[in-house]
């Protein structure tokens, strides 16, 4: 590695919050409360916040997971998982890698897996519940962090430069961040023109969130408070990916696929929720007709 990612140059680690998997800057000891944790769209503990660092994850077992998901889409988990439990994703193009949501730890394995991939250009995710260990990424790689303006004031750890964006960034050629808004203002997904064989990829997180059943999505202000969103929000997020085609839709975990009708599925979920809100929908639907 080129530096010591759990500790600075004082000797004091970096602390990560085990509820959200958010990192907070070196101190000799943690902060009373993860402040991404006490907003609406987290949640505490009721026995109280806990905290770890990357040197106490390594001693405990914990270990990235390290799966192709698709050829140039390549799965990186935390097992087991912290926080939101996220699998990040690389996207390896010939005009350079990009990482999308990384865990909350950073190893040597999932190191030496994007080094035999090609390295990394840019680290970025879909919201702040998601950045992980984004500043050990950059650090690692020398890669440029992008995130969008809107959200900026999220990331607690400010070692690195930030390229921030607003509306649509097109990181790498092919390679393209959307601000959807919704769950954050600057809850972004990624969409990527060469996935899925050249159908159209979108990864999203839980910006755009796949449902169990993987052939639906739905849009959530806070998934364990159980907070919907509001018309003009939900309309927002389809309005942005419209202009995209993609084919399939990947989430923020290993199992959360929308495998065909990606960018159809969003629009007509989105209607579907709409009319929940407005109370427009049948609430009483004979079977096989929800």
């Amino acid at each position: 590695m080129n530096a010591d990612h759990d500790a600075t140059s004082t000797g004091d680690p970096v602390w990560i919050c085990v509820t959200c998997g958010g990192h907070v800057p070196a101190a000799p000891q943690p902060p009373d409360v993860c402040l991404i944790c006490a907003d609406e769209r987290q949640w505490i503990p009721p026995a109280g916040q806990r905290w770890t660092t990357p040197e106490k994850a390594a001693a405990d077992g914990f270990h990235t997971e390290i799966r192709e998901i698709e050829p140039g889409l390549t799965g990186i988990g935390l097992e087991p998982p912290i926080g939101v439990g996220q699998r990040g994703v690389l996207v390896s193009t010939a005009a350079g890698n990009v990482l999308w949501d990384p865990p909350p730890v950073l190893d040597r394995n999932a190191i030496d897996a994007v080094r035999a991939a090609g390295g990394l250009g840019a680290v970025t995710s879909s919201h702040p519940h998601m950045y992980g260990a984004i500043v050990d990424w950059s650090a690692e790689f020398d890669a440029e962090i992008a995130l969008p303006e809107a959200d900026l004031a999220w990331l607690f750890r400010r070692e690195r430069p930030v390229r921030t964006w607003s509306g649509s960034l097109e990181v790498v050629p092919g390679v393209t961040l959307i601000q959807c808004g919704g769950h954050f203002p600057g809850s972004a997904a990624l969409h990527w023109t060469d996935g899925a064989d050249g159908r159209g990829v979108l990864l999203t997180g839980d910006t755009i969130y796949v449902t169990p059943g993987a052939d639906r999505v739905s849009f959530l202000w806070s998934a364990p408070n159980h907070l919907p969103l509001p018309e003009r929000a939900v309309r927002g997020i389809a309005a942005a990916v419209r202009p995209y085609r993609f084919d399939r839709i990947y989430g923020g975990w290993w199992h959360s696929v929308v495998s065909s009708g990606g960018d159809a599925t969003v629009q007509h979920c989105a209607e579907r929720y709409i009319s929940f809100l407005r109370d427009e929908a049948v609430l009483d639907p004979q079977p096989g007709q929800g």
